[in-house]
C-alpha cells in the first residue's frame, strides 16, 4: 500500500469556491481511481487561497486483473450481427471462442485486462480531473489550452511507501509534476521538497501556511475574541464571514481597530453590514452601550509594526465608506420625520409585476387584507392597516438602496424616527419574516397580521395570473411564502380559514390581471389548488416534525382542513394515538369492519346506515359493543365540537377491546338475514364514529 499526495498550486482561488473545489477534487480523483481498479483506505481534501490538496492513504499499488465473458450470436448468424458483436467487444473473429450447445455453436468473447501500476492510473485520472474540473468560472493564460480558476503554477504528485517517495510522472501544458511546493507568498516564498503528507503539512506550517481551513477559522476566531476581550468588548458572531475570511488568508493575523466617534450614531446593523460586505471586517460590540464601536481585520502576514500601518489604511477606507452611510442615514431620517410621503409616492413608479401592478398597488392590497386579518390574530385593525401601508416605504430609502439586505430593519428605525407606534415599527421590521424553516417567527399581533397579509397577497396574486411553481422552478419563491404562512399560523396558534382569506385577497385583485386558474384533470368544482399547495407544504413541514404523511392525509380528508392550526392539532393527536398500544390494534379492527361493510354494501346495493338495534344482539360481546359505542359517541361528539382531539382519541381507544371481542365471538354474515343486516348497521356505526375523528381509511397498516 502507498500514500498519494496531490497539490494543485495556483494564483488566488476565490474563497466562495474553495469548499466546493475541495469536494470536487476528492470525488473526481477517488472515483476515477476506484473505477480504474484501485482501492484506498481514506482520503482528505484541503485548501488555502493558493492551493488545492488531496491526501489519500492506503492506496493499492496495482489494479486488479479482470476477466469478462460475453455471450455473442450464433456462429451461423448473419455477418452484420457478428460484426456488431466484434465492434462492441473490440476483438477480431479469430479471438472469439466457439462453444457447442443445443442449437449449434455460439460465439463467446473472453476479455482479459491485466492489472496496471498505480502511477499510470493516477496520471490518467489527474490529467482528466484537471482538464475537466468544474469551476464555476475559469480562465486561460499564456499560450496554453489549459483552463483553471486562476493561472496554475505547479503540480505536486507523489507516491510514498516504506521504500521511499516517487514522483508520479505527468506533463500537462508545459507543467510537469514534481515533489516541490511553495510556502507563504511573502513570508516564505522559496520552494521546498516534500516526501509525505505529514512532511508536507509540517513544512507548510513552518513556511507560514496553515493548510486546514478549520484550523485557520479557529485561529481567527480565537485571536479576534482575545483582542475584543482585551479592549473590553465582545466579538459579534458571524460564522459565514469567518468561513469566507479563512479562505482569504494562509497565515491569519487578527488586528483590531476602532470606529471613529462620528459614525457611532449609525444603527449597529448598518455598521456591521458595511464592514462585512465592503471590508470583510468582524464587528466588536461594547457590552455597556450595545453599540458597534470597533472592528477586527485579518491580515495575511506578520507586520513589523504590529499592524499599525495596515490598520491606518483600513480605517481610512472604512471612514470613507461610513461617511457615505452617514450621509444616506441623515437624509433618510429627514424623509422619515416628514412622514415618508416622498418614499410612498415613489413606489407608484416601482413595478411589482407587470400583471399585478406597482408596489403601491400591492401595498394597498396588503393593507386591506391586513385589516381583515387583524381581528383574527388579536391585532388592532387601524394599526395593522397603518403598518401595512408604511412597512415597505424603506424600499425607496438611500440606505436600503445601498444595503438591500437591511430592508425591513431600516423601516423600523424610520418608523421610530417618525414617532409612530412601536407596533408599526416592529411590523416594518418583521413583515418579511419568516423567510425560511429556521428563522424566528413574529409574535406581535400587528406584525403577524401584516406578515400574513404580505405572503397571502403574494400567493393569491400569482395564483390569479397562473404563475405557479413548476417542478423545481419557483422564480417568485412561492413555496417559501407558503411555508411562511404556515409557520406564522402555527407559531402563534392562530385559528383562521384560508379559503375565506383567499376570497378577500382575490377581491382586491383587478379583473384585468386575472388569467383564470387551470385545474388538473378530474378536479371538481370545489377543488382549490392554492389550498392544495398549502397542504403540500404543510406535509413537508410536519414530516420534519416526525408526523407521518398518511396521518396528515387522514386529517386533510376531514372538514375544516383550511384551518391549519385545527388540522395540525388533529394530526398531532392522531399521531400520538397511533404510538399507543391501542392505536394500531383499533386501526386493524376499524379496517376489518370497513372492509366487511364495504363489500356487503357493494354486493347488496344498499347503504347500511339505518342504525343497529340492541334487541337483535344475541351475544354478550355484541351487546358490549353496543354499550361501548354509546359511551364513545357520548365522549367524542362534545370533544370534537370543542376541538379537544386528545379526548376524542382517548375515547376512541376504548373501542379497541370490545371491537376485538366482537370479531372474535361473532360472525357478521349470519344466515339469519335480520341479524346480518343489524350487524352490518353496527359496523356502519363503528365506521361513522371513528371516521368522525379522522379518515382512518387513509392510514397505512
Amino acid at each position: 500500500m502507498s500514500d498519494l499526495l496531490i497539490e494543485l498550486f495556483s494564483e488566488e482561488i476565490p474563497a466562495r469556491m474553495q469548499l466546493r473545489a475541495r469536494e470536487d477534487l476528492k470525488s473526481l480523483i477517488t472515483n476515477g481511481l476506484v473505477e480504474a481498479g484501485l482501492t484506498y483506505a481514506s482520503a482528505g481534501a484541503f485548501s488555502t487561497p493558493r492551493r488545492l490538496t488531496l491526501s489519500i492513504e492506503g492506496l493499492s499499488q496495482h489494479s486488479t486483473p479482470t476477466r469478462e465473458e460475453r455471450k455473442g450470436p450464433s456462429a451461423s448468424a448473419p455477418a452484420a450481427a457478428i460484426d456488431g458483436f466484434l465492434r462492441a467487444t473490440g476483438l477480431t473473429l479469430d479471438q472469439l471462442e466457439r462453444r457447442a450447445d443445443k442449437k449449434g455453436e455460439t460465439l463467446y468473447a473472453v476479455i482479459e485486462k491485466p492489472g496496471r501500476a498505480a502511477p499510470q492510473i493516477i496520471a490518467e485520472v489527474l490529467e482528466r480531473t484537471i482538464r475537466s474540473f468544474p469551476w464555476p468560472k475559469s480562465m486561460r493564460w499564456g499560450t496554453g489550452s489549459l483552463r483553471w480558476v486562476r493561472p496554475l503554477h505547479s503540480i505536486l504528485c507523489i507516491l510514498s511507501d516504506e521504500g521511499g517517495t516517487d514522483i508520479v510522472p505527468l506533463t500537462l501544458d508545459g507543467l510537469q509534476t514534481s515533489n516541490t511546493t511553495a510556502g507563504h507568498r511573502f513570508l516564505a516564498p522559496n520552494r521546498f521538497s516534500v516526501t509525505s503528507f505529514d512532511d508536507y503539512a509540517g513544512k507548510l506550517k513552518r513556511a507560514h501556511v496553515v493548510l486546514d481551513s478549520a484550523e485557520r477559522e479557529a485561529a481567527i476566531l480565537q485571536g479576534a475574541q482575545n483582542l475584543a476581550f482585551a479592549a473590553g468588548m465582545e466579538l459579534v458572531a458571524d460564522d459565514k464571514l469567518l468561513t469566507e475570511v479563512a479562505g482569504l488568508v494562509e497565515w491569519p493575523v487578527p488586528l483590531m481597530g476602532r470606529i471613529d466617534d462620528a459614525f457611532l450614531a449609525l444603527p449597529p446593523e448598518v455598521l456591521q453590514t458595511s464592514m462585512r460586505e465592503h471590508q470583510k471586517f468582524f464587528s466588536t460590540r461594547n457590552p455597556k452601550t450595545g453599540r458597534i464601536e470597533g472592528f477586527v481585520t485579518v491580515a495575511n502576514t506578520e507586520p513589523a509594526d504590529h499592524g499599525l500601518t495596515i490598520l491606518a489604511g483600513n480605517q481610512k477606507v472604512l471612514s470613507a465608506r461610513l461617511s457615505d452611510a452617514k450621509f444616506f442615514w441623515e437624509n433618510d431620517l429627514r424623509v422619515a420625520r416628514a412622514g415618508m410621503t416622498e418614499w410612498l409616492d415613489g413606489l407608484n413608479a416601482v413595478t411589482f409585476h407587470n400583471k399585478l401592478g406597482s408596489q403601491s398597488d400591492r401595498i394597498a392590497r396588503i393593507a386591506a387584507l391586513a385589516r381583515e386579518i387583524a381581528p383574527l390574530v388579536g391585532a388592532d385593525a387601524d394599526l395593522a392597516e397603518q403598518a401595512a401601508r408604511l412597512a415597505k416605504a424603506d424600499l425607496r430609502s438611500a440606505m436600503v438602496g445601498e444595503f438591500p439586505e437591511l430592508q425591513g430593519l431600516m423601516g423600523m428605525y424610520y418608523a421610530r424616527a417618525a414617532n409612530l407606534p412601536e407596533a408599526v415599527a416592529l411590523a416594518a421590521r418583521d413583515h418579511y419574516s419568516p423567510l425560511g424553516p429556521t428563522d424566528s417567527v413574529p409574535t406581535d399581533p400587528v406584525s403577524v397580521a401584516v406578515a400574513l397579509a404580505d405572503k397571502l397577497d403574494t400567493l393569491t396574486g400569482f395564483w390569479a395570473i397562473d404563475e405557479k411553481p413548476t417542478g423545481s422552478k419557483d422564480p417568485f419563491a412561492l413555496r417559501r411564502a407558503a411555508l411562511g404562512v404556515i409557520r406564522l399560523i402555527l407559531g402563534n396558534g392562530v385559528s383562521l380559514h384560508l379559503r375565506d382569506l383567499r376570497t378577500v385577497a382575490e377581491a382586491n385583485i383587478p379583473e384585468t390581471f386575472r388569467t383564470g386558474e387551470f385545474l388538473p384533470e378530474g378536479a371538481g368544482p370545489e377543488y382549490d389548488s392554492l389550498l392544495a399547495f398549502f397542504h403540500d407544504r404543510l406535509k413537508v413541514f410536519l414530516k420534519d416534525q416526525g408526523i407521518r404523511h398518511d396521518v396528515i392525509d387522514a386529517c386533510l380528508a376531514m372538514p375544516g382542513n383550511d384551518d391549519l392550526t385545527l388540522l395540525v392539532k388533529r394530526a398531532e393527536a392522531l399521531a400520538a394515538f397511533l404510538k399507543t398500544e391501542d392505536g394500531p390494534n383499533l386501526l386493524q379492527g376499524f379496517k376489518r369492519a370497513n372492509t366487511i361493510l364495504t363489500q356487503a354494501e357493494a354486493k347488496d346495493g344498499v347503504e347500511y346506515s339505518f342504525g343497529a338495534d340492541l334487541k337483535f344482539a344475541d351475544s354478550d360481546a355484541e351487546r358490549a359493543l353496543f354499550t361501548a359505542l354509546d359511551t364513545a359517541e357520548a365522549a367524542i361528539t362534545p370533544a370534537m365540537k370543542s376541538e379537544d382531539f386528545a379526548i376524542a382519541m382517548e375515547a376512541m381507544a376504548k373501542l379497541r377491546a370490545p371491537i376485538d371481542a366482537f370479531f372474535t365471538a361473532v360472525q357478521v354474515n349470519s344466515e339469519n338475514e335480520i341479524i346480518r343486516r343489524n350487524r352490518l348497521n353496527l359496523l356502519h356505526r363503528i365506521r361513522a364514529i371513528c371516521s368522525g375523528v379522522a379518515d382512518l381509511t387513509k392510514l397505512d397498516g
